[in-house]
């Protein structure tokens, strides 16, 4: 039956305890306002979302993306990106130092074999020897700043959880950009092919026009100046494909596998897709940058408290119960039961201003991690305001540079026409062509960056990313 000096000590450990648990000096934490506009540029505050129309952060990247070959790589992306994993890992960090520092909130229990030896005054010496469970310099949180630490690594961890979430949006979002950006070069690679090969039909038949005197130095030189270009055309979209693709291999984190399904026509990704804008107050504190900052405002504003503690008297215990004896061989026999406890009272009295300069440490961190939150709700309203305008703009300048096409491939047609029938000179059909290649690249270009800007609107919206995610 346990002795009446253990029952104490364990009733004083248990009772310094539970008081560490009712005291806290953190101030409460109340969420900034946000300091944006009540509505993105160009949409209502009082408009409703649609009730047929799912909020980018609900909607899976499955789901947004239809496309199997994209399917399959953002897969192969989420299962092998280093920069993922290394987010992933944080995480687990992050929660061993929250077991850390929620486990100092405890006495830690240790079982101990010692020996002291001490002269004596006419001569000799003394030994000591004590075997038992030991309670080293437990701290009584009775003003919170152990706590306090432990709320700092708390809020820290889920900062860290809300930067892999982050970083996989990201990634979506990259391997989405890519991969369109890879179609968009596949089809300039086809056009510049195309032209090249009518420039070089050109060449010839100027070539053999000039051998004949029916046409100008002036046009043969003009004619092979035209068929460089292409040439140049056809070197740039080559090396732009292999840089895209190289891009793409960092993004999946192995090279591409050679059963992927075949893409859909560029024109064809993200035909149908209608994502709501949402208001800021609603749509902002869903992305996770955003709700990663916050979580370090909140643990900046624990680290007060755990400051303010410091000015405040800590109070530890050590103790131990077990057996002690003056002899080695007579340290478990009866009568050699024994117990010790030492509390002990620390109340700063100077310390050279160093605990007012760790609470104004504190202070001003917390201040900067408000900064830093502004600036998060800010860029992240900036993002989405610059996806809205390139949704309103991208598609109507579409349809004007499809139109523009249409005008330039019948201009280069009928100046072609013309000139056969001896009705226009050649520069003018140079000209046509030359300006028909570049409202082809251009309205390439355009279509790759109307698509891409609807995977920035989905990534910006917070898309990306759901509960039913799960790190790999």
């Amino acid at each position: 039956m346990m002795r009446r000096p253990a029952l104490r000590l364990l009733a004083a450990t248990a009772a310094l305890a539970s008081l560490a648990a009712c005291n806290s000096l953190t101030p409460s934490y109340e969420r900034p306002a946000a300091p944006v506009a009540l509505a993105f540029p160009g949409e209502s505050p009082t408009a409703k979302a649609s009730v047929q129309s799912t909020a980018a952060a609900d909607l899976a990247w499955s789901q947004f993306f239809t496309d199997a070959r994209l399917q399959r790589l953002i897969d192969i992306a989420l299962a092998n990106n280093r920069d993922l994993r290394v987010a992933v890992l944080n995480i687990e960090q992050a929660r061993a130092q929250v077991d850390a520092r929620r486990a100092d909130q405890w006495p830690t229990v240790s079982a101990g074999l010692s020996e002291s030896r001490t002269p004596k005054t006419g001569g000799g010496i003394s030994s000591t020897y004590s075997a038992g469970v030991l309670v080293t310099a437990y701290e009584a949180d009775l003003f919170g700043r152990v706590r306090g630490l432990s709320d700092v690594a708390a809020a820290q961890a889920l900062a860290t959880d809300e930067a892999r979430k982050a970083v996989q949006i990201s990634l979506v979002a990259s391997v989405a950009n890519t991969q369109l950006a890879l179609l968009g070069d596949d089809e300039l690679l086809r056009i510049t092919q195309q032209t090249l090969v009518t420039r070089e039909d050109s060449l010839r038949l100027t070539r053999l026009k000039f051998d004949n005197g029916a046409t100008s130095l002036l046009d043969l030189r003009q004619a092979e100046s035209l068929l460089e270009a292409a040439r140049v055309a056809l070197a740039q979209a080559t090396r732009q494909r292999v840089l895209d693709e190289n891009a793409l291999v960092l993004l999946l984190g192995q090279p591409l596998p050679a059963d992927l399904p075949a893409a859909q026509p560029l024109g064809a990704q993200l035909a149908a897709t209608e994502l709501p804008a949402g208001l800021p107050a609603e749509v902002l504190v869903r992305r996770p940058d955003v709700r990663q900052a916050e979580q370090l405002l909140i643990a900046a504003n624990a680290n007060i408290g755990a400051a303010r503690a410091a000015f405040f008297p800590r109070i530890t215990l050590t103790g131990s119960l077990g057996s002690a004896s003056s002899a080695l061989d007579g340290l478990f026999r009866a009568g050699s039961f024994g117990w010790s406890l030492a509390p002990q009272l620390l109340q700063p009295i100077f310390d050279a201003g160093r605990n007012e300069a760790n609470l104004k440490i504190a202070q001003a961190g917390r201040d900067i991690a408000v900064a830093q939150y502004e600036r998060a709700v800010q860029s992240a309203f900036r993002e989405v305001a610059d996806a809205l305008a390139g949704r309103a703009t991208l598609g109507e300048q579409l349809v004007a540079q499809q139109a523009q096409l249409r005008a330039e491939q019948e201009r280069a047609q009928l100046t072609d026409l013309r000139y056969r029938n001896g009705a226009s000179s050649y520069l003018e059909v140079l000209d046509a062509q030359r300006s028909l290649f570049a409202t082809q690249q251009a309205t390439v270009q355009l279509q790759t960056l109307r698509v891409q800007n609807l995977v920035t609107l989905y990534r910006v919206l917070g898309g990306g990313w759901t509960g039913s995610d799960t790190p790999r």
